[in-house]
């Protein structure tokens, strides 16, 4: 469940980037001094249009990955407009099944993706996207859906819209005894919506993010060892429901991943410059996969392989359109 988001994406230039008060390999929400990018992005660059949103690009991944009709679905809100009508399309062919609550007075949410030097800025215009009920969550032909999954995700991002429906989901995943994720998502996530981030994290299972996102949180929560492995180490003790797995990934740098007090090291295989088109999706990419051999029942080492594998995808194309040949990571 998360903000179903179409990816407007283009290739700018870093005056570009300054105009608008952004910094790369950052995502914010947009504000008032970013509301001209859009038609401004759309008006003076080539761009493509991508489905998007951080927790849909995920399942679209694990769906890819998985390779089994009908394994994953996806619940969010859009608008009843042609960029909503592309979004179905598109999750329809990766095989991904959607239930989207349909706003008729609000557009589809759209997401400014600004690629300099292979490297992303995002801003998010949520749009309908933040319109999401938890009536919908609670209609009978979507509590069927989600109450006979066995694992459940939700980044971060979906606290900005509906905490009451991501907690309702967690608190069902923890009565059911079913696994639920989590991702810290974005610096602003962390620093903002601190208290209900802490409250969703005592319910996960897997706490996921990155580099920057954990210095953030470790800020925030002003941890004595804010270092990616110290931070870590404090979310997996974080007092709640369940034993917790930390999975931070720090780009082509290693991979921590953090359960109780062990702490696994785990190098990412080299890419060559030229085979990587931008960075757009690969986080999300990563959850992706390692959630596809988490299904699969796999251990820690090929979750983390599988999410390298699922990213160094999602690194040689534009943001996160997926070949249309099957993987060639196979889980024994």
């Amino acid at each position: 469940m998360g903000n179903p988001l179409l990816d407007i994406s283009s290739d700018v230039t870093e005056e570009f980037v300054e105009k608008y008060g952004l910094k790369m390999g950052n995502a914010i929400l947009c504000e008032d001094k970013q509301k001209p990018i859009y038609e401004d992005l759309i008006k003076n660059n080539k761009v493509s249009y991508i489905a998007g949103g951080s927790t849909q690009n995920s399942i679209r991944v694990a769906q890819w990955m998985l390779q089994t009709e009908g394994a994953t679905s996806f619940i969010g809100s859009v608008g009843k407009d042609k960029y909503s009508e592309q979004l179905k399309e598109c999750t329809k062919n990766d095989g991904v099944a959607v239930y989207y609550s349909e706003d008729e007075n609000t557009p589809t949410g759209t997401c400014a993706v600004l690629i300099n030097k292979k490297e992303r800025s995002m801003v998010a215009n949520l749009a309908a996207a933040n319109n999401y009920k938890i009536d919908h969550l609670n209609s009978d032909e979507v509590k069927k859906v989600w109450q006979a999954a066995d694992f459940f995700y939700i980044a971060g991002f979906f606290l900005t819209v509906s905490p009451p429906s991501l907690m309702e989901v967690a608190k069902f995943a923890l009565e059911k005894k079913k696994t639920f994720a989590i991702n810290l998502s974005a610096e602003f996530i962390t620093q903002f919506f601190a208290e209900p981030l802490m409250e969703a994290i005592k319910y996960s299972d897997f706490v996921f993010g990155n580099e920057t996102e954990a210095a953030a949180f470790g800020a925030k929560q002003e941890y004595k060892d804010q270092s990616v492995e110290g931070v870590a180490l404090e979310i997996a003790k974080i007092k709640g429901n369940k034993d917790r797995t930390v999975v931070f990934t720090q780009g082509s740098k290693q991979t921590i991943v953090v359960k109780g007090d062990k702490v696994e090291v785990f190098e990412v295989p080299k890419l060559e410059e030229k085979d990587i088109v931008d960075v757009n999706g690969a986080g999300d990419a990563f959850v992706g996969g390692f959630l596809a051999a988490l299904i699969n029942g796999k251990d820690t080492k090929t979750c983390v392989e599988a999410g390298h594998y699922s990213a160094s995808v999602i690194l040689g194309v534009s943001g996160t359109n997926l070949p249309k040949d099957a993987p060639v990571f196979k889980f024994e």
